[in-house]
């Protein structure tokens, strides 16, 4: 049989046409692949350096890039963000640098990226955690892989339980992430001397007891700040969340503690489980807080001698509850960090529409604010028929309308306590008390025979505040 001459002639093209569409195939997935949607993995997020420093050395780690597409990609653009300047350093397809552009990665391949990091573990400037990160961009997209190291030598902890007794020492600092919980029926003792350093993520939950025994020296204090200590995040508000003391917990006691920078220092929630106050504070130091030095929710408190200082609401009691607070200082001044809004002290019998019985003593304090909107330091809301005592007795306060439904005795009204030293520029303060100020042996007698430094009180006459001149 004949083949038609049409076929004949057909068949050439056919072909021809194979062929083409063949080359333009090969070229397709032998060109870059631009899509923005180009599958590109990386083998992390995240490069931790967990390793604990005992002298100065280097760790190196890697990630990879996986180019999943059966076409070439170009990294536009392998960053180190921090530069030269930065404690990691990276190397880049054998390429000791800390950038790299136009980076062919072919079809179905990868690059490792390899990250090096040397710190000095004695270097006290070091912040705790060393942080960097490295930029990659291809095809308009724009990913990021995080570099996390220690800086200074440190017990670090992270997503941490306490499920037995437990007590620290100050051989080394503690460096805390994620959370540091204590479960119920247990404690945590912290011993003179020990420093808690706390991630931005890290939170202070306590279901059983914490408990520190600092000293009057500034060495044997017991610290709770943020772990940032490089300028300018040392002095940064909110830098922590703060502690929690849970409906459970019980028995809590911090003595010579100097808790700053948190969001919320001391939160403590609903009333003790047995005969003892939930939270004992006694020469504390609470400072520096973006929102509430001391937030308690009908619960119990006995502060003596303690500063709550430069907070955006120094103390805030509601809900009702048992409280005494003798020789306490609490004073803020508007500055950058702290817009002095809220009054200092702030009691009230009802929180979300529920009231409780209030009992609560304030004896030989300060209230005291400046440079910011609030005419009442002090404000006192009663709702509700449930018993309510409050008493304020041998104080000054800033004041312009006394608060109702309180007993007063022997008040200084709206007269400056004449601090040491308020400086908001500087953000320099000293809450002790000069020569001429009106707080001076204007204090009743109530047992408190030393002052937040440790200095003696006389058994009569005291100095109202924390600080005995």
């Amino acid at each position: 049989m004949k083949t038609p001459f049409r076929s004949i002639l057909m068949r050439p093209c056919v072909v021809a046409f194979s062929a083409i569409i063949m080359l333009l195939c090969s070229c397709s997935k032998s060109g870059f692949n631009t899509s923005p949607d180009a599958r590109v993995t990386f083998s992390t997020d995240t490069l931790r350096f967990d390793t604990v420093f005992t002298s100065v050395g280097s760790v190196t780690q890697s990630f990879k890039i996986v180019n999943e597409n059966d076409q070439k990609l170009k990294l536009s653009t392998v960053r180190l963000m921090g530069g030269n300047n930065s404690a990691f350093r990276i190397n880049i397809d054998g390429a000791a640098v800390s950038e790299a552009s136009n980076i062919e990665l072919a079809a179905n391949d990868s690059l490792y990226v390899f990250v090096q990091v040397t710190v000095n573990p004695s270097a006290a400037n070091l912040p705790f955690v060393i942080q960097d990160s490295i930029q990659v961009v291809f095809n308009g997209n724009e990913r990021f892989v995080q570099l996390e190291s220690w800086g200074q030598n440190a017990h670090f902890l992270r997503n941490t339980t306490v499920t037995a007794n437990e007590t620290w020492t100050n051989d080394l600092p503690y460096v805390i992430q994620g959370f540091l919980y204590v479960n119920e029926g247990v404690s945590l003792t912290l011993n003179k001397g020990c420093r808690v350093y706390l991630h931005a993520d890290a939170p202070v939950v306590v279901e059983g007891s914490l408990i520190t025994h600092g000293e009057k020296d500034t060495a044997d204090r017991v610290y709770f700040s943020g772990d940032r200590l490089d300028a300018p995040y040392r002095d940064f508000p909110a830098s922590w969340p703060g502690i929690y003391f849970t409906p459970l917990s019980v028995n809590n006691s911090l003595r010579y503690t100097v808790i700053k920078n948190a969001y919320q220092a001391l939160i403590v929630e609903a009333p003790s489980l047995n005969g003892n106050p939930k939270l004992r504070l006694s020469e504390c130091v609470i400072d520096n807080v973006f929102d509430a030095g001391i937030l308690a929710t009908n619960s119990s408190i006995i502060a003596t001698n303690c500063l709550i200082s430069n907070c955006g609401r120094n103390i805030s009691l509601s809900g009702g509850g048992t409280y005494q607070f003798t020789h306490c200082t609490a004073a803020t001044y508007s500055s950058t960090f702290i817009n002095h809004k809220e009054p200092v002290l702030s009691v009230s019998n009802s929180v979300a529409n529920t009231t409780a019985a209030l009992q609560a003593s304030f004896r030989n304090c300060i209230f005291w604010g400046e440079g910011g909107l609030v005419d009442n330091e002090v404000v006192v809301t009663r709702t509700g028929s449930t018993p309510f005592n409050v008493t304020f007795d041998h104080n000054l306060w800033k004041v312009m309308n006394p608060p109702a439904n309180v007993t007063l005795n022997q008040m200084i009204n709206d007269q400056n306590p004449l601090f040491d030293s308020t400086n908001t520029g500087t953000r320099y303060y000293n809450f002790r008390l000069k020569a001429e100020s009106p707080a001076l042996g204007k204090g009743l007698a109530a047992g408190i025979l030393t002052d937040l430094d440790g200095k003696a009180r006389p058994a009569i006459l005291p100095d109202l505040g924390c600080f005995e001149r």
